[in-house]
């Protein structure tokens, strides 16, 4: 029987103002659900356009679970289609990345579809006269998602055909996007560098939860970034410091540091951590960088925008973006208790090589499947998941300096030791998952 399909009031009390219970992690159906009207209702990303460049370019990727194909097409839009076959339901793009040229062809019986999705061709196809086809689902095409919008070459799109706007789903958070993208004397971004892959034993809100809760780094990353700093420590005085200490060291900050970084928060779940400092905020300057910012911004500008060091933000459901680093991360739920993550890294176009250098650096020390730093976290996932099971405490607690009305003010900012941002998401959750739109 279902607890849950049905019943749009036991889902709401599972979000209390200061607890969650642990359904949310460990149930198969809230799981399938959340598929179903969360990631289908939202804004969700799928890529960036630098990744397909040239008409024909695709790149293949999920949403939620659903297969997309995110393609260039013939008049340079970026289309996100569903990557499956009207005929017999076959993927049709294959591989992670290719040029299809000017139509896929679905490698089982040969149908071809325009890069728009739209059905181009078809063998034999006397044999569908007076069969009814061209009022069939198949004489369609393949899917396409319900809107999608490139901003500032950032790919999202909602599976839904009608539902909340881009712009009033995200907001002011865009001003992360921005902000990333303006560290270019050229105003804008590639991906470079490559991805990282690897998959977790765990939930995928686990990982969006981490990203900003700033009272874990000094205690789980002890063992890796702490191991570092007191090796960087012994080393004889005037050692140039390494790029890698510059980027293990700030993880073992004290909780002052955190609490005064400060966390944003705005609605429908978005929301970073970095408001006054971050652990980006003292890397060393890049020779020349500085030069080539003044003259495409003027000073006052390129003070402002370097001058904002934002540590994680989340754009809900499922990525985080690091503006001054120039990562992203995209949490791709697979089960209900796994979870692959990709990490990609940015060129900023026209800016000196070494800051890719530093970003790439960044990314593999962190955020690789070799990464030290990362496993910390990987492992304090897999004993949650694993842990979650047990019987006698259902509800999981969120909080850490809770302020009576805050959900009625979405937006805000607030101590950076704050559970604020995890609790925004989750009411997030709660209207998404029980919206009449989502229903």
């Amino acid at each position: 029987m279902s607890k849950y399909r049905n019943n749009p009031e036991a889902i709401q009390a599972l979000v209390r103002p200061g607890e969650v219970h642990k359904d949310l992690y460990v149930d198969a159906e809230l799981f399938e659900l959340e598929m179903e009207r969360l990631f289908a209702n939202t804004w969700v990303y799928v890529g960036h356009a630098s990744q397909v460049p040239q008409p024909g370019d695709y790149t293949t990727t999920t949403v939620g679970t659903e297969p997309v194909v995110m393609v260039r097409h013939s008049d340079r839009s970026v289309r996100v289609l569903v990557n499956r076959c009207p005929h017999k339901g076959v993927q049709v793009a294959g591989g992670t990345c290719g040029n299809t040229g000017k139509f896929f062809r679905c490698p089982y019986h040969a149908w071809t579809f325009k890069t728009d999705g739209s059905l181009l061709s078809l063998p034999l196809r006397k044999g569908y006269e007076n069969t009814g086809f061209e009022h069939c689902e198949a004489s369609q095409g393949m899917a396409t998602a319900g809107a999608v919008h490139v901003y500032r070459d950032f790919v999202f799109c909602r599976l839904a055909p009608q539902g909340i706007s881009f712009g009033d789903f995200f907001g002011g958070s865009l001003s992360t996007i921005d902000n990333m993208v303006d560290r270019s004397p050229e105003g804008r971004l590639e991906v470079a560098g490559g991805v990282l892959r690897y998959m977790h034993p765990c939930n995928w809100k686990m990982l969006v939860d981490n990203q900003t809760d700033t009272c874990h780094p000094m205690v789980a990353h002890e063992s890796s970034a702490g191991t570092a700093v007191a090796v960087w420590n012994r080393a004889p005085e005037g050692t140039p410091k390494p790029m890698a200490v510059e980027q293990f060291a700030p993880f073992m900050s004290p909780y002052e540091f955190f609490e005064k970084m400060g966390i944003r928060v705005w609605d429908n779940g978005h929301g970073h951590t970095g408001v006054a400092d971050s652990i980006h905020a003292a890397y060393s300057p890049v020779p020349g960088y500085w030069e080539q910012m003044v003259a495409a911004y003027g000073e006052e500008r390129a003070q402002a925008i370097l001058g904002d060091v934002r540590h994680n933000t989340v754009y809900f459901p499922n990525i985080m973006v690091k503006g001054p680093i120039q990562t992203l991360r995209v949490f791709k739920p697979v089960a209900v208790d796994r979870t692959l993550v990709e990490s990609w890294t940015f060129r900023l176009v026209g800016a000196p090589d070494l800051l890719l250098e530093r970003t790439c650096m960044y990314n593999r020390l962190i955020n690789a499947p070799t990464s030290v730093v990362g496993h910390d976290d990987l492992e304090m996932y897999e004993r949650a998941q694993q842990a979650l099971k047990a019987r006698g405490r259902d509800w999981m607690n969120v909080a850490r300096l809770l302020e009576p009305g805050e959900a009625d003010a979405p937006e805000a900012v607030v101590n950076g030791t704050s559970e604020r941002q995890m609790r925004n998401q989750f009411q997030a959750w709660a209207r998404f998952m029980t919206s009449e739109a989502s229903a």
